[in-house]
């Protein structure tokens, strides 16, 4: 079995984005190849800031606006207080020097991770492809789960 490792974000939580991202780049920085598949809330991670004028209709745009634009709107899974609690662990990390959620998504692309967005999760949620990051690739679940078959760590964050 190749030395591969798949991770399916699933989560829309800053911890556990990070979460996934560390182990992401924790595992390409030691030779693996590395597919990560954002889903349904994780795709949020993958969402660019600004918002993106595209064709919506009513359910998309409800959906775009309810939703967080970006890893840096993300907010924690526990304790996060209406974003105060977010805005704490993002101080806390600056003190001690722990990467942002931009950074380890550049540090992750960088290292030829491979980021995958689910294009079905997208059409359910209506976000459009003009919306996400640079880098990332589309496709389905067959994709996915093609890359977990050569894998010998899976993982569903």
């Amino acid at each position: 079995m190749a030395d591969k490792k798949t991770i399916i974000v699933f989560s829309g939580d800053m911890d556990k984005v990070m979460a996934s991202l560390i182990i992401a780049n924790g595992a390409a920085a030691m030779g693996s190849e590395v597919t990560m598949f954002f889903t349904f809330w994780g795709l949020n991670t993958l969402r660019k800031a600004q918002k993106i004028k595209v064709k919506k209709d009513f359910m998309e745009k409800m959906f775009g606006w309810m939703m967080p634009r970006g890893a840096e709107k993300l907010g924690l899974s526990k304790m996060n207080f209406g974003g105060i609690g977010a805005k704490m662990m993002k101080s806390i990390m600056k003190k001690k020097n722990v990467n942002t959620l931009p950074e380890l998504i550049e540090s992750a692309q960088m290292m030829g991770v491979k980021m995958i967005a689910c294009t079905m999760s997208m059409d359910v949620m209506g976000i459009k492809e003009e919306e996400i990051i640079d880098g990332v690739e589309f496709a389905g679940v067959a994709s996915y789960l093609g890359e977990a078959d050569e894998a010998n760590v899976n993982l569903f964050i």
